[in-house]
Protein backbone atom coordinates (compact mmCIF):
# COMPACT_ATOMS: atom_id res chain seq x y z
CA UNK A 1 0.00 0.00 0.00
CA UNK A 2 1.20 3.52 -0.82
CA UNK A 3 2.00 6.16 1.78
CA UNK A 4 -0.19 8.64 -0.11
CA UNK A 5 -3.31 7.87 -2.16
CA UNK A 6 -4.30 10.61 -4.55
CA UNK A 7 -6.38 11.35 -7.59
CA UNK A 8 -4.83 13.30 -10.47
CA UNK A 9 -6.06 15.21 -13.48
CA UNK A 10 -4.73 15.04 -17.02
CA UNK A 11 -5.76 17.96 -19.22
CA UNK A 12 -4.33 17.93 -22.76
CA UNK A 13 -4.32 20.92 -25.10
CA UNK A 14 -2.29 21.22 -28.30
CA UNK A 15 -0.39 18.03 -27.38
CA UNK A 16 0.74 19.57 -24.07
CA UNK A 17 -0.54 18.67 -20.60
CA UNK A 18 -1.26 20.85 -17.60
CA UNK A 19 1.11 20.63 -14.62
CA UNK A 20 1.48 22.75 -11.54
CA UNK A 21 4.09 23.81 -9.04
CA UNK A 22 3.06 24.05 -5.41
CA UNK A 23 4.53 26.13 -2.59
CA UNK A 24 5.10 23.12 -0.35
CA UNK A 25 7.10 19.86 -0.11
CA UNK A 26 8.43 19.78 -3.70
CA UNK A 27 9.71 22.05 -6.43
CA UNK A 28 8.92 19.34 -9.01
CA UNK A 29 6.02 19.71 -11.39
CA UNK A 30 2.97 17.64 -10.48
CA UNK A 31 -0.51 17.12 -11.88
CA UNK A 32 -3.49 18.91 -10.39
CA UNK A 33 -5.30 16.80 -7.83
CA UNK A 34 -4.76 15.62 -4.30
CA UNK A 35 -5.60 13.37 -1.41
CA UNK A 36 -8.99 11.94 -0.63
CA UNK A 37 -11.12 13.19 2.23
CA UNK A 38 -13.17 10.69 4.22
CA UNK A 39 -16.02 9.24 2.19
CA UNK A 40 -15.11 10.88 -1.13
CA UNK A 41 -15.21 9.06 -4.43
CA UNK A 42 -12.36 9.66 -6.87
CA UNK A 43 -14.41 12.11 -8.95
CA UNK A 44 -15.68 13.99 -5.89
CA UNK A 45 -12.09 14.36 -4.69
CA UNK A 46 -10.93 15.49 -8.12
CA UNK A 47 -13.68 18.11 -8.43
CA UNK A 48 -12.88 19.50 -4.97
CA UNK A 49 -9.13 19.56 -5.56
CA UNK A 50 -9.48 21.14 -9.00
CA UNK A 51 -11.64 23.93 -7.55
CA UNK A 52 -9.12 24.49 -4.75
CA UNK A 53 -6.04 24.46 -7.01
CA UNK A 54 -7.25 25.82 -10.36
CA UNK A 55 -9.90 28.34 -9.38
CA UNK A 56 -13.33 28.72 -10.95
CA UNK A 57 -13.26 25.75 -13.34
CA UNK A 58 -15.22 22.55 -13.70
CA UNK A 59 -14.51 19.14 -15.21
CA UNK A 60 -16.15 17.87 -18.37
CA UNK A 61 -16.03 14.36 -19.87
CA UNK A 62 -13.88 12.87 -17.12
CA UNK A 63 -12.67 9.33 -17.80
CA UNK A 64 -10.43 7.04 -15.79
CA UNK A 65 -7.02 6.33 -17.37
CA UNK A 66 -5.20 4.19 -14.85
CA UNK A 67 -3.57 3.85 -11.46
CA UNK A 68 0.16 4.52 -11.04
CA UNK A 69 2.57 3.90 -8.15
CA UNK A 70 6.04 5.41 -7.63
CA UNK A 71 8.15 7.52 -5.30
CA UNK A 72 6.28 10.48 -3.82
CA UNK A 73 7.36 13.96 -4.87
CA UNK A 74 9.60 15.57 -2.25
CA UNK A 75 12.63 17.84 -2.18
CA UNK A 76 13.95 15.77 0.75
CA UNK A 77 16.37 13.28 -0.86
CA UNK A 78 16.14 11.05 2.21
CA UNK A 79 12.37 10.68 2.05
CA UNK A 80 11.35 7.31 0.65
CA UNK A 81 7.58 7.52 0.64
CA UNK A 82 5.37 6.27 -2.17
CA UNK A 83 2.32 7.70 -3.88
CA UNK A 84 -0.50 6.03 -5.77
CA UNK A 85 -2.38 8.20 -8.25
CA UNK A 86 -5.69 7.33 -9.85
CA UNK A 87 -5.47 9.40 -13.02
CA UNK A 88 -8.45 10.86 -14.87
CA UNK A 89 -8.42 12.70 -18.16
CA UNK A 90 -10.92 15.53 -18.52
CA UNK A 91 -11.50 18.85 -20.18
CA UNK A 92 -11.70 22.03 -18.14
CA UNK A 93 -14.56 24.45 -18.48
CA UNK A 94 -13.21 27.87 -17.56
CA UNK A 95 -9.71 29.26 -17.37
CA UNK A 96 -7.42 27.65 -14.79
CA UNK A 97 -5.58 30.03 -12.49
CA UNK A 98 -3.14 29.15 -9.68
CA UNK A 99 -5.03 29.02 -6.39
CA UNK A 100 -4.47 27.81 -2.83
CA UNK A 101 -1.04 26.13 -2.59
CA UNK A 102 -0.52 26.17 -6.40
CA UNK A 103 1.86 28.96 -7.37
CA UNK A 104 2.37 28.21 -11.07
CA UNK A 105 0.58 26.45 -13.93
CA UNK A 106 2.48 25.28 -17.00
CA UNK A 107 1.66 23.47 -20.22
CA UNK A 108 4.26 20.71 -20.49
CA UNK A 109 5.18 19.44 -23.97
CA UNK A 110 7.72 17.21 -25.68
CA UNK A 111 10.30 20.03 -25.71
CA UNK A 112 9.96 20.73 -21.96
CA UNK A 113 12.59 19.62 -19.44
CA UNK A 114 11.53 16.21 -18.14
CA UNK A 115 13.89 16.64 -15.17
CA UNK A 116 11.36 19.11 -13.71
CA UNK A 117 8.66 16.44 -13.43
CA UNK A 118 7.87 14.46 -10.30
CA UNK A 119 9.10 10.86 -10.36
CA UNK A 120 5.68 9.33 -10.89
CA UNK A 121 4.98 11.48 -13.96
CA UNK A 122 8.45 10.99 -15.47
CA UNK A 123 8.77 7.27 -14.72
CA UNK A 124 5.24 5.92 -14.99
CA UNK A 125 2.55 8.30 -16.23
CA UNK A 126 4.30 10.01 -19.17
CA UNK A 127 5.64 6.79 -20.78
CA UNK A 128 2.20 5.18 -20.46
CA UNK A 129 0.40 8.19 -21.95
CA UNK A 130 2.75 8.19 -24.93
CA UNK A 131 2.47 4.41 -25.41
CA UNK A 132 -1.34 4.60 -25.31
CA UNK A 133 -1.54 7.56 -27.70
CA UNK A 134 -2.97 9.98 -25.13
CA UNK A 135 -0.01 12.22 -26.03
CA UNK A 136 1.30 12.13 -29.58
CA UNK A 137 4.98 12.49 -28.78
CA UNK A 138 7.80 10.60 -30.46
Amino acid sequence: MADFNKVGLLVVRDNSFLVCRKNNYTSRLIMPGGQYELGESALQCLEREVNEELGDVSLENARYLGTYLDKAASDDANENKTVEIQLYRAELKGTPTPSSEVVELLWFNSASDKNELSAIIANKILPDLIARGELLWS
